[in-house]
Order: C-alpha cells, then sequence, then structure tokens
C-alpha cells in the first residue's frame, strides 16, 4: 500500500477545507478543526487527511477480515 497523496487543507476563518486532488472532501469546523490543525503539526499530514476523509482503505479489506488474527 502506498503513502496517501493529494490532499491538501485550507484554512477559512473558523473551518478547515480539505481536498482530494483539487475536490472538497470534506469540512471541519469548530473544536474538530482546532484538533486537526494540533495533529497536522506534529505528524504527516496526509495521513491524517485521508483517515479523516475516510479515504485510506485500498482493498485488501476483505482478506485482513479473513486473517485468523482477526476471526472471530
Amino acid at each position: 500500500m502506498g503513502a496517501p497523496s493529494g490532499f491538501e487543507f485550507v484554512v477559512r476563518g473558523d473551518e478547515v477545507v480539505i481536498r482530494h486532488r483539487g475536490a472538497t472532501a470534506t469540512v471541519l469546523r469548530g473544536t474538530r478543526a482546532s484538533e486537526f490543525l494540533t495533529q497536522v503539526e506534529q505528524g504527516d499530514a496526509q495521513l491524517l487527511m485521508a483517515r479523516i476523509t475516510g479515504n485510506y482503505r485500498r482493498g485488501n479489506e476483505r482478506t485482513a477480515r479473513q486473517h485468523p488474527r482477526n476471526a472471530r
């Protein structure tokens, strides 16, 4: 699995707009926006934005579900 890419964010007043390849993926407001700005300074911004938008799954979910470690 490759590293996430193509994300960017823009701060507009008290909002944070996250875009993926030019299209708006999500808008964070209030507490979530301030937490995001704090976390983006501490870690990998691309991975964080991928997780927030839900664009981090890459097709191996079914295989992982069948793994003995994840068996229920």
